[in-house]
């Protein structure tokens, strides 16, 4: 019976593999179904957000899943020689802003620089002669006598003056310019632009005062070339105003001095806002119908700076300190 029921139970064990193979189908299909589910986005599984990036579903909806997909190499940093490194940070907000904020320090770095700030055109007021530019001329001497001249300035002791050719002069644009020369010696020297040295001097020449020739060349050399360029020298003055000999109210004129750098515009406030003096030959800025005359004055130099003055009575040929002074360049 033993052996009876032993053979009997083997058709049946052969019977019953058909249904063991449909259960093994059943759980296979099972088993994809649930992978399936538990691939899907709504699933809240770590795998599934780990595969959409691969898949691509959400690259830039994950900074981290970004990162691993744009950078298959193994290595952290990609080369900075690479293509890669160059597309890395334009395609993101922070390497966008990190060239933007390099562009903008590098030029805050360069205006900051005199020889960047000159040569990049941060002089938009300035006339003919424009910082960061060497001009090529000659230069001759004359007597200074007691150092006045077209400029105005009054008498003075400083001798390391010297005058501008009229087209350089531009109608007084270049008084009180300082100004480097050098001989092709090597020698150089700073004057300051006190006088107009009319024809037959030529653009590009300077008539210097003879003790500032004398430290280029010898007085009887005459005439020597020279390579010469604006300066925004360091300073301990001050400018002051002055308010032309006859002013009044009702008409003046007023002179800015001692200032650093070259003046682009002397402007007066009037009831209509703030009013551009015309600038004459002698330099003096003239109210022809006295408005602003003794009232608040406004200087701008050739870089843009302004200096706003108060206080400044209409006291005709008196210097009056105003305590302030342009920036150096």
């Amino acid at each position: 019976m033993p052996t009876s029921s032993h053979r009997r139970s083997r058709p049946e064990r052969r019977t019953g593999r058909v249904p063991v193979v449909t259960v093994v189908a059943v759980a296979a299909v099972a088993l994809v179904v649930s992978l399936v589910v538990a691939f899907l986005p709504d699933s809240g599984g770590g795998g599934a957000r780990a595969v959409e990036p691969v898949a691509g579903a959400q690259v830039s909806g994950s900074p981290t899943a970004t990162r691993t997909a744009v950078s298959p190499s193994p290595k952290p940093k990609p080369s900075p020689a690479s293509p890669s490194a160059t597309a890395t940070p334009s395609a993101t907000p922070t390497g966008a802003a990190g060239a933007s904020g390099a562009s903008g320090s590098s030029s805050r770095s360069s205006a900051a620089a005199p020889a960047a700030r000159t040569a990049s055109g941060s002089a938009p007021s300035a006339g003919r002669i424009r910082p960061g530019t060497a001009y090529q001329g000659v230069a001759t001497s004359y007597d200074i006598g007691d150092g006045n001249g077209a400029c105005s300035y009054g008498p003075t002791s400083d001798v390391m003056t010297a005058a501008m050719n009229t087209a350089d002069y531009e109608t007084s644009k270049a008084c009180g310019a300082y100004v480097l020369v050098r001989a092709g010696s090597g020698a150089s020297i700073t004057v300051r632009i006190t006088n107009e040295c009319p024809a037959p001097c030529e653009p590009g020449q300077l008539d210097l005062s003879r003790q500032a020739f004398a430290k280029l060349a010898a007085l009887s050399a005459g005439r020597i070339p020279v390579t010469w360029s604006l300066l925004s020298p360091s300073t301990s003055d001050t400018v002051s105003i002055r308010y032309k000999t006859g002013s009044t109210q009702y008409w003046c004129g007023i002179q800015a001095i001692g200032h650093r750098n070259p003046l682009a515009r002397l402007e007066v406030r009037t009831s209509a806002g703030w009013t551009s003096l015309a600038r004459t030959d002698y330099n003096y800025f003239l109210s022809e119908q006295g408005a602003g005359c003794g009232g608040t004055i406004r200087l701008t130099d050739i870089y843009g700076e302004q200096l706003t003055v108060e206080g400044i009575a209409v006291r005709a040929n008196v210097v009056q300190s105003t305590r302030v002074q342009f920036a150096r360049h």
